[in-house]
């Protein structure tokens, strides 16, 4: 059990109670470790914290546009570059109609985010439907392919070199957020059966971020059955049932739906707004300086972000001081709507990020000048 300096205590002017009762005329800014996971301090602040006249260097924030990234392909591998480290990759790929050929990647597990289109997932462990907001989780080393009804705008985060777990739930019971078994997973059902054939089909391996083809005489999706405790599994945002506290703003670890090695993938999903006079009711504004945080937003009306819509993602540097923009402030203690109407992605990642090419392209370079008051 890691053993931190310093025991709690309160100074000068300040709340007793994390994210409540202000003092008046104050910003509250959080500082912490380990994310949102180890000891904090709370600090009171006479000025927004977010409220610089002017910021350069490195530790700037970032947002990207990937609505601009049009480009069609037909695999997976050749999808925009967005972000990478070590422990994870995000790609975004945009497909239409059959994929041709099959992809495996034996990097590490691959989570697919369906931000826009629906169809149909073949892959070893047999079929399964997919439409927006579905997140499907490829073990590594799988064989799938699809086949899209719609056009397809996918959110492709790869666990490298490591698996995807589900978060332990604790007190909560393993039945919160969502019961385990709302997983869906593939059939061996008439449409897989009816998809083998004896034709040639070629395989894309992905390793070390290289690409082999594999070619057969004939669909290597051939399975009859199988048995195990390994899948590619399925659930959809609209499934997720969030914690929530109407007294108390909760920090955005608690909607962790996804552990990666060294990163974590959370979900915003809609929830109602604190009810607590004195509760903060936006995101409130902290460091986190441990983590490198991206938001991918999928859907709805981002509340504590200007400028912002479906099909952008945002990167704040691990000990960039980042929170609500200047037009939510004046929503703080105050809603006009009972709540939230957004669905976003997060990760965030313990090692820096590096920006991927195909993102530099998009990106919005104000970004960062978003929380100035307006003029």
């Amino acid at each position: 059990m890691k053993r931190y300096i310093g025991y709690p205590r309160v100074e000068g002017k300040a709340s007793r109670q994390a994210h409540c009762d202000l003092p008046p005329g104050t910003y509250e800014r959080e500082m912490s470790k380990e994310g949102f996971f180890g000891p904090a301090a709370f600090f009171h602040h006479r000025h927004p914290p977010t409220g610089w006249s002017s910021f350069e260097g490195p530790l700037s924030p970032h947002a990207f546009d990937l609505t601009r990234l049009d480009a069609v392909t037909e695999h997976p591998w050749s999808a925009a570059g967005v972000l990478h480290n070590a422990h994870c990759r995000i790609r975004f790929w945009r497909v239409a109609g059959t994929m041709e050929a099959l992809a495996r990647n034996a990097d590490g597990d691959e989570l697919l985010f369906v931000h826009q289109g629906r169809g149909e997932l073949f892959c070893d462990f047999g079929h399964l439907g997919f439409e927006a907001g579905d997140y499907i989780v490829l073990p590594r080393g799988t064989m799938w392919r699809l086949e899209c009804a719609e056009p397809a705008a996918i959110l492709m985060v790869e666990a490298t070199n490591a698996s995807y777990l589900l978060p332990d739930k604790g007190l909560l019971g393993n039945q919160a957020i969502f019961d385990p078994a709302m997983l869906d997973t593939p059939r061996v059902d008439e449409a897989f059966l009816a998809q083998q054939d004896e034709k040639t089909w070629r395989v894309a391996v992905k390793r070390r971020n290289a690409v082999s083809t594999v070619t057969y005489p004939y669909n290597p999706l051939d399975a009859v059955g199988w048995h195990g405790d390994l899948s590619v599994c399925r659930i959809n945002v609209r499934d997720l049932r969030p914690l929530m506290s109407h007294r108390y703003h909760l920090p955005p670890s608690v909607h962790t739906t996804f552990l990666g090695n060294r990163f974590v993938v959370c979900t915003f999903v809609p929830r109602p707004f604190e009810t607590d006079p004195g509760a903060i009711k936006i995101p409130f504004f902290h460091n986190n300086d441990d983590y490198d945080e991206v938001i991918f937003y999928h859907a709805g009306d981002f509340f504590s972000r200007d400028n912002i819509h479906p099909g952008m993602v945002t990167l704040h540097p691990g000990g960039f001081t980042h929170g609500p923009h200047p037009k939510a402030l004046s929503r703080m203690l105050v809603q006009s709507k009972p709540a939230t109407d957004e669905y976003a992605v997060m990760v965030d990642t313990r090692d820096a990020l590096e920006i991927g090419a195909d993102a530099a392209r998009v990106e919005w370079a104000g970004y960062v000048d978003s929380w100035k008051p307006a003029k």
